[in-house]
């Protein structure tokens, strides 16, 4: 399902009707995984304050691919610099995917140290601060949706919705995006978002 929250009164209806719909029992555990953003996952506390709640890997790891591209930039302007840049990144990583969120915000500390080190010449270096930055505020403002993603993905249990945002960027991405021509009014978007969905779920007949 989808809705534009500025278009729809009642998105915590809307939401538990597609629970029930998917077979939820009444006080079953549930799980959310979201990115992080404030206004859906207050939409989930609302509704279940006693579930568990964690931030997806896979917008983690999306941040982390780009500081990788920015690595093997700063490898070609400094390799000894950038080499170590790239085993804190790592580090970053291996600490985030065991959940210990204290070691990774040090890691990431450290990368940010080296990205403004006056002694490197590196044409991108303003936006790989930038970007250092926001990642940092983006792990320590979610650091209570992290969990340890290793257990959990040695028990079976989903940690990841990467196959949802290649169903978003279906539906959305390719209209609602600045490079197009063409873009949607709020309230257009959402019902795109209706048809769309009642097309992939092979409802529209209804």
């Amino acid at each position: 399902f989808g809705f534009i929250q500025k278009c729809d009164t009642h998105p915590k209806r809307r939401l538990m009707n597609v629970l029930v719909n998917q077979g939820m029992q009444p006080n079953q555990q549930i799980t959310f995984l979201s990115d992080g953003a404030d206004n859906m996952r207050e939409l989930q506390w609302m509704m279940y304050p006693e579930s568990e709640h964690i931030l997806d890997w896979f917008h983690i790891t999306v941040r982390i691919t780009v500081l990788v591209q920015f690595a093997k930039g700063l490898i070609h302007s400094d390799p000894k610099s950038g080499e170590e840049f790239k085993k804190h990144l790592e580090s970053t990583k291996w600490y985030l995917w065991h959940g210990n969120v204290e070691k990774a915000l040090d890691q990431i500390e450290d990368c940010y140290c080296i990205s403004i080190d006056d002694d490197i010449e590196y044409r991108n270096k303003k936006k790989l601060e930038k970007y250092l930055e926001e990642f940092q505020t983006y792990i320590e403002n979610n650091s209570h949706l992290i969990t340890n993603y290793g257990e959990k993905w040695r028990y079976g249990e989903t940690i990841s919705t990467a196959f949802v945002e290649s169903t978003i960027n279906e539906v959305v991405a390719k209209r609602m995006v600045k490079k197009q021509q063409m873009q949607w009014t709020h309230i257009g978007a959402h019902y795109l978002l209706q048809t769309r969905t009642a097309v992939l779920n092979d409802e529209l007949h209804e």
